[in-house]
């Protein structure tokens, strides 16, 4: 983030760390922070803030320029991510392993734990789209619908996805659209979305976890 605030480069990194326990009786510990991850987030933030605050110190000085080189404000941002199991549950069974109340419990193949953002970011790594892409989240007919990148991807998980949210997302002729099984109440809606994508958005790839 210096380097990018010293040459206005563009450089990303990644950081990996365990989630390693602090020592009850450190400093860290005591100031709130149980594992080594919550340590390296808030040493992020404060660098970012720091170089933010000396770049708007010169701005505001009228010093625009150092040497040769316009001064310019950095991305400090950063998203954390949690390495986790998939976000399906396991329906793998041999016929004579079901049971009733295993098929009531499997009407959703998604396990109960997992939010919106878990379904959203599962789908970037399947199909291989940049998790620092930009991410917004907009009320469509009631229902939120995600945008990653503009229209790279967009996905609603909602329940019952009703027709005029499925055509308002298919006007804005997106990359990639994802929908959960949930989202429609039955084969013929399923059917009617691929219908509607055809006519408005041809170019489409439809996925429905």
């Amino acid at each position: 983030m210096q380097l990018n605030a010293e040459d206005g480069g563009n450089r990303k990194f990644i950081m990996v760390q365990l989630p390693e326990e602090t020592d009850p009786k450190s400093e860290a510990y005591k100031a709130g922070y149980k594992n080594i991850c919550e340590i390296g987030k808030e040493r992020i933030r404060r660098a970012g803030k720091k170089i933010e605050e000396e770049l708007k110190a010169k701005s505001t000085k009228g010093d625009l320029f150092e040497g040769d080189k316009e001064v310019k404000m950095v991305d400090t941002g950063f998203r954390v991510l949690k390495v986790d199991s998939t976000n399906m549950k396991d329906v793998y069974y041999s016929p004579s392993q079901y049971n009733q109340q295993m098929l009531l419990d499997l009407e959703s193949n998604i396990k109960d734990d997992r939010t919106d953002i878990d379904l959203l970011y599962g789908v970037l790594l399947d199909w291989g789209v940049p998790l620092s892409l930009p991410h917004i989240t907009e009320k469509i007919g009631g229902k939120d619908v995600h945008f990653v990148n503009d229209t790279d991807l967009v996905a609603c998980f909602e329940e019952h996805v009703p027709e005029e949210v499925i055509r308002e997302i298919a006007r804005r002729k997106p990359l990639r659209v994802v929908f959960r099984d949930s989202s429609f109440r039955n084969s013929p809606d399923k059917i009617n979305v691929t219908e509607i994508f055809k006519t408005l958005s041809p170019e489409t790839t439809i996925k429905v976890i």
